[in-house]
């Protein structure tokens, strides 16, 4: 009951999942506000590791014997590249940090969707004819535990999955399914968005590739979102100084064609004369990369006045990081306190099952059939019906589908009914209406397990009818 109550009062739990040099880690400092994973393959980033809010900075490795060795953070901040032990015998790396990002959110940087050797990965795919999937299927057991775990999975993957991709998509699919995520809890990341080749601004590239791929990830994830994950780490990270500004501002003068051939590749950017020493240029580099260096000049040749803190949230925005938290905040968040609601209840009812005094069982059968009979409870099984649904478990017509997925995964009854400018009349109306098609459906012409998600799903438009009728001088 302890362990129920305690996992229910932790933040949002969210699993970072993607192949080897995907960015994931890059994506992890960025959204907890602080450079502390290792983007270099090392030791450190072949095991688990989990980032929680706590009063102070601290490492700890804990064995799979449950022992626990304190580390401190290495000269830079960061995890240290080295654990004290070798990766077999470490069940996962604990990292509490006095972040107030993580305050409400749990982060767990998996290292196990891809061999770690990719050159042999691409080897086997060569020989077996097949092009290489964004998740191998051998991932490690501690990492299909963590997704597993986790109330929300963000997939980070680059361009390279293509939309003719077949055996890649069908690997993505089934690697999902055994980490227990589907698009009613995960999100897409299209990561390294600055990397496409031949454009200068990848943003116009970069919106209908994500479109596209969430398309063919639709069993997969909600939606993607592109990001360019170096500049949002950066950025959220503080990494950008005054200095570093100061020597952007003496590029950002320099004449347009000089500063053409500058961005043109990285050893151009380094080679060339310009009025910035080598060591900065590097620096510059390494923070922002050329488009991040790119859109910084641009910015400060418009307002030369610019200051450090209104440049960094200039390239905040630039980076696409805004959109992916509001996407974790709004979609994944409320649905992930759902899943977790459904499963203390279903933990409730096993050791109701099980508890060993009568007076005991009674008591929490008691108490959760209470729950079960409140409307509010309907939710958890309006996300299990879309779950079934989303993962292809069970089949509906593709309108039919994402009609059950709006009931299930939004709380704006215009959003639901597909009605943006209804009033209360009108979106009641609409509603009974939904519930009536879909109590037809269940008893003509659905099987018996689309009837089930049929069901309840009529019951879901019924009680939003309800609550319609029931909203005092009208929706706002």
């Amino acid at each position: 009951m302890r362990q129920v109550r305690d996992r229910l009062a932790e933040p949002l739990r969210v699993a970072i999942a993607g192949r080897l040099k995907a960015g994931k880690s890059t994506l992890v400092n960025a959204l907890i506000g602080r450079r502390v994973a290792p983007t270099a393959v090392g030791e450190c980033t072949r095991v688990v590791t989990r980032f929680r809010y706590g009063t102070a900075d601290r490492v700890e490795v804990v064995g799979r014997d449950g022992s626990r060795a304190s580390l401190p953070l290495d000269d830079d901040g960061m995890i240290p590249q080295r654990l004290g032990r070798g990766a077999a015998r470490i069940a996962y790396v604990d990292v509490t940090l006095t972040s107030e990002k993580l305050r409400d959110l749990t982060v767990v940087d998996t290292p196990g969707l891809a061999s770690a050797d990719t050159q042999v990965s691409a080897r086997a795919a060569a020989e077996l004819g097949e092009p290489t999937a964004p998740f191998d299927a051998d991932i490690d057991a501690d990492s299909a535990a963590e997704v597993a775990a986790a109330e929300a999975v963000v997939y980070v993957f680059t361009q390279a999955v293509r939309t003719d991709d077949v055996h890649a998509l069908d690997a993505f699919r089934a690697a999902s399914a055994r980490l227990a995520s589907s698009p009613i809890n995960a999100l897409g990341v299209l990561g390294k968005i600055d990397t496409i080749g031949g454009v200068a601004d990848p943003w116009p590239v970069a919106g209908p590739l994500a479109e596209q791929q969430a398309a063919l990830l639709a069993r997969t994830v909600s939606q993607v979102v592109p990001v360019v994950g170096l500049l949002a780490e950066t950025a959220e990270a503080g990494r950008l100084t005054a200095a570093d500004c100061a020597a952007l501002k003496e590029l950002a003068v320099l004449p347009g064609d000089q500063l053409q051939v500058l961005l043109a590749s990285a050893d151009l950017f380094r080679s060339r004369p310009a009025p910035v020493g080598v060591p900065q240029r590097e620096r510059l580099l390494a923070l922002l990369d050329l488009y991040g260096i790119g859109f910084a000049l641009a910015q400060l040749a418009a307002q030369p006045q610019l200051g450090t803190g209104d440049l960094v949230r200039r390239l905040i925005l630039a980076s696409g990081l805004p959109r992916l938290r509001d996407s974790v905040d709004r979609s994944l968040r409320w649905r992930a306190d759902a899943i977790k609601a459904g499963w203390a209840l279903s933990r409730l009812e096993r050791l109701a099952g099980h508890a060993g005094e009568r007076r005991d069982r009674e008591v929490l059968r008691d108490a959760t059939e209470q729950v079960l009979r409140d409307p509010a409870y309907h939710r958890l099984r309006l996300l299990e019906a879309a779950q079934r649904v989303a993962t292809g478990r069970v089949e509906l017509p593709v309108a039919w589908e994402r009609e059950l997925t709006r009931l299930a995964t939004s709380d704006d009854p215009r959003t639901v009914l597909g009605l943006p400018q209804a009033g209360t009349a009108e979106l009641a109306a609409a509603a009974v209406e939904a519930a009536g098609r879909w109590r037809v459906y269940a008893v003509a012409g659905a099987g018996p397990a689309q009837a089930r998600v049929a069901q309840v799903a009529h019951r879901g438009f019924h009680l939003l009818a309800q609550s319609l009728r029931a909203a005092p001088e009208g929706l706002r």
